[in-house]
């Protein structure tokens, strides 16, 4: 157990840190004092229930095990600071007011801009989730999420050139359909 989480400690650190660096710019905080939190959070939905998170990891479906627990950490994260129960950055209400002179200067209207295409960027993924099977939205993460090359697809799903490129031409119709629909409704 000690030679796993020695082995797993980096990895769920610079994920978390990561995760936590944006929403520590947007508060003006450290994220250091928080890492240490979400990296127990990630280990305990690991291990939990004899450790029935980490032994769905299967390298037959393309991911080593720092890359499976790196999306592990990544979506416990996202799911954390979703939730706002326990986001750190939750625990400070701001008035409407206020937060708009927190906000930093832009030119126009760019913050209401990029929140909008987060939004939007949120509906696209619930609407992938909702239409593709689990290797879809496998192959999904690993060319637009990890932005990994066509040949390391390839390599780590044994696809063939051609197959990789049938699913990323199916992807940009699909996206570009949720879009459509979201635009009509």
């Amino acid at each position: 157990m000690q030679a796993l989480v020695s082995r797993l400690m980096p990895i769920i650190q610079t994920e978390v840190g990561f995760a936590l660096l944006r929403g520590a710019r947007i508060e003006s905080r450290d994220p250091r004092q928080e890492v240490r939190d979400f990296v127990q959070e990630v280990f305990v939905s690991l291990l939990t229930k004899g450790g029935k998170t980490l032994r769905a990891w299967d390298p037959e479906r393309g991911r080593s095990l720092d890359s499976y627990v790196r999306l592990i950490a990544r979506r416990q994260v996202a799911a954390i600071l979703r939730s706002g129960k326990k986001s750190p950055w939750a625990d400070r209400p701001v008035a409407g007011d206020e937060l708009e002179r927190e906000l930093p200067e832009t030119h126009g209207d760019v913050s209401a801009t990029k929140l909008e295409s987060i939004e939007e960027l949120d509906r696209v993924l619930e609407g992938l989730r909702a239409r593709l099977d689990e290797r879809g939205m496998l192959l999904f993460e690993m060319l637009y999420v990890e932005e990994r090359s066509v040949e390391e697809v390839m390599a780590a799903t044994e696809m063939t050139r051609d197959a990789v490129y049938a699913w990323r031409s199916r992807f940009r119709k699909l996206v570009a359909k949720l879009h459509d629909e979201r635009k009509s409704a």
